[in-house]
């Protein structure tokens, strides 16, 4: 598959050119939130802002839209921008969309809505927004696509799958281009369970290659790839291997492997005895934040890489193991990327990506 464009929203903006500039920058302080009845208390979250949007134009066509579907028709709509392909939206397109979560917050304010008015008076609207698949409804609907739409929604590795599903779908015809990405909500159960039961940064600082204990700081967004079989003058990479829990894929030669170590597992040690000594080690989790579909933003961030011929340093570099890590932004020749990432069972998910 080849990755034509890719559209991004996150704590520090909307579109690709947002995920290079914090990239060179490096680690920025989160937000700080309210908790729930917890008085003058905050937490840090990564959470986005989308008053910042400057174009209206897209938010007013789904303005009963809830937070989660608006952040994807915004990564989708940025992806297929990104991708430079004239009447795109005329294509074959297929939609999908992974989630650890789905729409929770909109279910839970539903769900609060039943409790404070009773089952005839809540919301219908809400209702609508908390169905899993409403998010892809809204990307179709407002930007004018007529593909198959589907969404994937479980815990660790529901980017993984829907990458997988992405592939079969290209290879047996189905659709010319796949928008393929993931997204989840910060919400205040997701902030307290987290906070409950992980290892809470208190300065706000994830730190990927410390593994035990970890430390996490709660994150929303959306990442969409829009996946071909053929590639255009603006293609971006080749992702030549998706491995879940494959014993086989961590055999490929690669340039650098990106981690998705981010805080949501109480123990990461497992990624040292996957990491390849002599290769360089990075992790992009500060810039985004603690969730379960990090993975995606790592891609994004590697599928950069490739396209630019450039590392970019880890954006905090805490290295108690003694790791190579990427400690500097440069431009070197990148034939291959593996993007590394392992859930609470054990299992270890291995994405290769390899240069135009």
């Amino acid at each position: 598959m080849k990755i034509l464009g890719v559209g991004i929203i996150f704590a520090q903006g909307l579109g690709i050119s947002s995920l290079e500039k914090a990239l060179r920058n490096g680690w920025q302080k989160p937000a700080e939130v309210p908790v729930p009845r917890c008085g003058d208390q905050k937490a840090a979250v990564y959470q986005v802002d989308l008053d910042a949007v400057t174009d209206r134009t897209l938010l007013k066509k789904i303005r009963r839209s809830d937070k989660l579907s608006k952040m994807c028709v915004l990564a989708a709509s940025d992806a297929l921008i990104d991708s430079g392909i004239e009447n795109i939206s005329q294509k074959r397109i297929g939609i999908i969309l992974a989630s650890a979560f789905g729409p929770h917050v909109t279910t839970f304010g539903f769900l609060d809505g039943i409790i404070d008015y009773g089952d005839a008076a809540v919301s219908p609207t809400m209702f609508s927004n908390s169905v899993h698949n409403a998010a892809t409804s809204y990307i179709s609907m407002s930007l004018d696509i007529k593909g198959p739409t589907l969404t994937i929604t479980q815990f660790r590795l529901s980017f993984q799958a829907a990458m997988q599903l992405a592939e079969t779908w290209l290879s047996q015809g189905r659709c010319d281009f796949i928008l393929a990405g993931a997204v989840d909500q910060y919400g205040d159960v997701l902030g307290y369970v987290s906070d409950q039961k992980l290892n809470t940064a208190k300065d706000g600082k994830i730190k990927p290659f410390t593994f035990k204990p970890t430390c996490q700081v709660p994150g929303e967004g959306a990442v969409f790839f829009l996946l071909s079989k053929e590639g255009t003058g603006n293609t971006y990479c080749s992702i030549s291997a998706v491995y879940v829990n494959d014993g086989q894929g961590l055999q490929r030669q690669h340039d650098i492997s990106i981690i998705d170590t981010d805080g949501m597992l109480p123990d990461e040690s497992a990624y040292l005895s996957w990491l390849s000594p002599g290769i360089p080690v990075s992790a992009y989790s500060p810039l985004f934040g603690s969730m379960m579909i990090g993975s995606a933003f790592n891609l994004a961030a590697a599928a950069l890489m490739l396209k630019q011929q450039s590392y970019f340093a880890a954006p905090v570099l805490d290295n108690p193991h003694n790791l190579q890590l990427v400690n500097e932004t440069r431009t070197t020749r990148i034939e291959s990327i593996c993007c590394l990432g392992c859930n609470c069972f054990g299992e270890k998910t291995v994405i290769y990506l390899s240069r135009q």
